[in-house]
Order: C-alpha cells, then structure tokens, then sequence
C-alpha cells in the first residue's frame, strides 16, 4: 500500500489558524473563565485552533435566542423559506474547495470522500426546496359526515429543533438533518462534535449569506456529557447519530421531557454475494463498502457472507483490489484510504483485530498501524476465519476492518444476516438484479442495497434512511425527513352547528337515522374505493 501523508495541517489548504478562529465569534461566549476546546488535524496531530467550551447557561442563552428568532422565520411561507435553501445550496457550490480542504482538516479523511460529503449537500437542499412547498401544504382529508363536515389537516413547526451530529461526517449530518428542520419554520440548535466543530460553523455563515435571519441556526460547542444533556431538556425536538449507546440515553432524556426524537446509531452491516454474482465487480464494491472514510461510516460494510462457490474467487479479487488502496489525506485525488479521527478510535480497531488473530482468524490483508503516514493511519484489513465469539464479529468496529466468510448458500447468509441486534444497512450481490430485490425485502434492514453496499440508497433523497433494533428509530431523507419536524393539526369544521340530534326529532328516530347514513356512507365508499 502506496503512504503519502501532507507535511504539515495547513499547508496546501485554503485555511489558517487565524481564519478558523475567526469563526468562533458566532458562538455563544461561555460563562465564567475560558478554558476553551483543542481541535487537532487527525492526519499529522498538528493543532487547528480552539473553540468555546459552554455550559448550561450558555446552551440556555442560545436556544431562547433560536426560539424567539424562529417566531418571525415560522410566519413565512414554504416557498420563501425554499428560496433560502436554493440560495444556500448555490453557496456551498461556489465554496466547494473550501469546504473539502475543510472537512478534510477536522477529519483527515481522504480528499474523494470529502468531496463526497460537500456534493450531497447542494441536493439535499435543492431536494427539499423543491419538495417542502407541496409537503407542508394544507390537506383535504375525509370527513366525519360528506357535504356536512369537512376536514383538514395542516402541518405547524415543533419549534427548536436540537441537532447533535458525530464527527465522522461532519457537514453531511448535520446539514442533512437541519434543512428540512428548517424548510419545515423550526429555529435549529446545532452540537457539533467537539473533534470537527469548524466545518458547522463555517456552513452557519453560509446560511446567512443565504439570508437565514440571525440566531434561526444556531451553533453551540462545548463537551458532549455537558452541552447534549442541556440541549436535549430545552428544545422541542433533538436528532442524534452516533452510538446505540448514547442513543438510548438521549431517547430516555427526550422521553422524560415528553419530546419526539430521531436517533441513527450504531451498524453491524452485511454483504451477501451470491454465488452467481460477478467477483470482480462484487470486489469493487466491498472496497468502497468497507473502506469509505477509513470505515468510519455508519453504513460502511463489516461483515460479507460469500456462497462457497463464489469464494475463493471473490477473496482473492477483494484482497488484490484492497492491497492496491493508497493512504494518505493530502490535498489532491490521489489517496484512497485517510486517517482515523485520533487514538481512542486507532485503539478500538487494533483490539478488534488482535483478539481476531489471537481466536485462530487470519489477516489477509492489511493490519498495521502506518505511524510511518501519520499519527492514527490503519491499513485496510481483511479478516477470513474470524469465530462468531470474537469482537470483530460481535460489535461494530468502525473502522477499515471487515470479516469474509464463506457460507453453503444464501439463504444460511440470510440467517446470519438476520440474527443481528442492529439493523441499519444490508447489500445482495447478484447477477439477477429481480432475484436480488426478492432477497432484499427479506432482510430487516433499515436500507437494503442490490449490487450496491450503500450509495445507491443513501444518494436516493427522495427515499427514508434510517435503522431498525438497535440501529435507531425514525427516518431522514424524503417527505418522512421533514414531517418528523412537523406537528400535524386537524381542522374540523360542521356547516350545520353541533354535529348532534336535533332538538325536533325523537332520539329513536335519530339512532336510526345514523345507523342508516352510516351503513349507506361504507358502501358508497367502498364501492368508490
């Protein structure tokens, strides 16, 4: 595997210390003396710059600042509020460079899957500009009595939307949820994480370039135990992604507070190849499945069950193609593979690959620490005869580490694949693509791809991504992304008064009279069904 490494944070990048800080002057002041959050380039350990490390006041400053600006931003109507989006969408295309050289400086992530993350962005907000006006429009629905009554339904903001969003992608999921919060009239308080708090910031000054009044977005930072607990118990709404772990303390404290949530965490993701699917394109499509931002992916793929037959064929064309991966997070096209986010996560994958071998399971590929690139380089690893006991197996590495193992047939895949406690994101690789969508609806995944590990279902913005069991609840992307930040009201109306016996005819006569409109209004609508 080919090292390239930049020689130091700042250099080829249209950043500097001086422009970060300067970010930070949109961030509540915290209270008392500063002692303010270190940010470090994960791909040479060089300082970035700091940021304010609030505390409860601080976060209760912010949101009542959000909530009193979000009254004015909820009265205009969806299409002035898509105008924003549209306006913000062509912001981000203008500072694209700017952007990656950004993202990859907080997550020192190779420069292909910055790019990746800066070119969603655009059509997530382009997606629901379109979108939003029709959404959030006023609906007709059934009424209690036809030409008697009417119904309708309308669609009001929750209010403060709460938004703590990791480090592993720190543009797209924050923005990804805090658009269609903010299409929808909510004001958003956004937590980034303490490692990647610039990219946030820098996207706060874009959206009111785009003309987002002041204090409708705003950004706190601050410890993650501190500012997450804070926030939670004073917004009307919060959407988290990380751990299942912390998801379930996040849903417990929305749940004592009688708010709604959504929550992506944790994933254990499967490839299953068939054995009449192609090897070599099977191959290609683990690489980038397992490899995407050094595994650091809530989708990325670490478990592939391959039919016997197909085998040997895929493994060798998967380790020949992993072999080839270069390392590195400079600032060009070149490497494949970057950096992971600081030591505490380079430890959870060296453990997770040494209890592997130290259980009997083989390294084919990969292994190493590249201290030699920089501070928390791994190489790319593939893992075959890994027992089910071990914690490669068990729990989520995330990292560029998978396991490949060979099974009699799909349907023992499927069984493999379906006795999980996570349910996030699955792939079926087949070359029948009808018999590969047949196996699809048989998995309960969250998100099932065929003869793709996860960009065909993540890039389908009109489409919900999200998990089952202990992959989270609720859903982001399409119409379910926005009306999860909406409160749906019906307005009912009688032409008549009081929908109620009239005072005229006998209470016999008028049960009769009910039970015959009733009977008579089922038949008519199911024949006009």
């Amino acid at each position: 595997m080919d090292a390239r490494s930049p020689s130091s944070a700042f250099a080829g990048t249209r950043w500097s210390r001086q422009r970060l800080d300067a970010l930070t002057d949109a961030v509540e002041p915290p209270d008392g003396d500063d002692d303010p959050i270190r940010v470090h380039a994960p791909a040479v350990g060089d300082p970035l710059g700091t940021v304010p490390r609030l505390t409860e006041p601080g976060v209760e400053r912010a949101v009542s600042r959000c909530r009193e600006a979000a009254a004015d931003w909820r009265e205009r109507t969806p299409r002035e509020r898509a105008a924003v989006l549209d306006r913000f969408a062509a912001l981000v295309e203008a500072h694209r460079k700017e952007l990656i050289d950004l993202v990859q400086l907080e997550t020192g992530k190779a420069r292909r899957h910055a790019f990746e993350e800066v070119l969603e962005l655009p059509l997530t907000a382009s997606y629901y500009a379109r979108r939003a006006p029709d959404l959030l429009a006023r609906e007709r629905r059934e009424s209690a009595v036809p030409l008697v009554t009417t119904a309708a339904v309308e669609y009001d903001p929750v209010g403060v939307v709460g938004i703590i969003s990791p480090w592993n992608y720190p543009l797209t999921l924050s923005m990804t949820d805090a658009i269609p919060a903010l299409v929808a009239g909510n004001g958003v308080v956004l937590k980034p994480d303490e490692k990647t708090p610039f990219v946030a910031l820098r996207l706060a000054e874009l959206w009111l370039e785009a003309g987002l009044p002041t204090d409708v977005l705003a950004v706190v930072t601050g410890e993650g135990p501190v500012v997450g607990p804070a926030l939670i118990d004073r917004v009307d709404y919060v959407t988290f992604t990380g751990s299942t772990e912390t998801g379930r303390t996040v849903a417990e404290r929305a749940g004592r507070n009688l708010i709604d949530c959504s929550l992506e965490l944790s994933g254990k993701n499967p490839m299953l190849v068939c054995a009449d699917a192609d090897p070599g394109t099977a191959a290609r499509g683990a690489v980038q499945g397992c490899f995407t931002n050094a595994g650091q992916l809530c989708l990325t793929t670490e478990q592939i069950y391959v039919e016997q037959p197909l085998f040997e064929s895929f493994l060798d064309r998967f380790v020949s193609a992993t072999e080839s991966l270069a390392l590195g997070a400079t600032f060009d096209y070149g490497p494949d593979v970057g950096s992971l986010i600081d030591g505490e996560q380079l430890a959870r994958v060296e453990s997770h690959v040494a209890d592997a071998v130290e259980r009997g399971g083989t390294v084919e590929v990969g292994g190493r620490h590249r201290d030699d690139v920089g501070p928390y380089f791994y190489e790319p690893t593939v893992l075959t005869g890994v027992p089910e006991e071990s914690v490669a197996v068990c729990e989520e590495t995330f990292g560029p580490v998978v396991t490949v193992e060979p099974v009699a047939s799909v349907e023992a895949a499927i069984e493999r694949a379906s006795d999980a406690s996570h349910g996030l994101n699955a792939s079926v690789w087949t070359g029948e693509r009808e018999r590969g969508e047949r196996l699809a609806s048989v998995l309960s995944y969250g998100t099932v791809c065929v003869n793709d590990t996860y960009a065909a279902g993540w890039a389908a913005f009109d489409a919900p991504m999200g998990g089952v069991r202990d992959s989270g609840i609720g859903r982001r992307h399409g119409p379910e992304g926005l009306r999860r930040y909406v409160e749906p009201k019906t307005v009912a109306s009688s032409r008549i008064g009081p929908v109620d016996e009239p005072p005229f005819l006998p209470r016999t006569w008028f049960v009769r009279a009910v039970t015959a409109l009733a009977a008579l209004q089922r038949r008519v609508r199911q024949r006009f069904a």
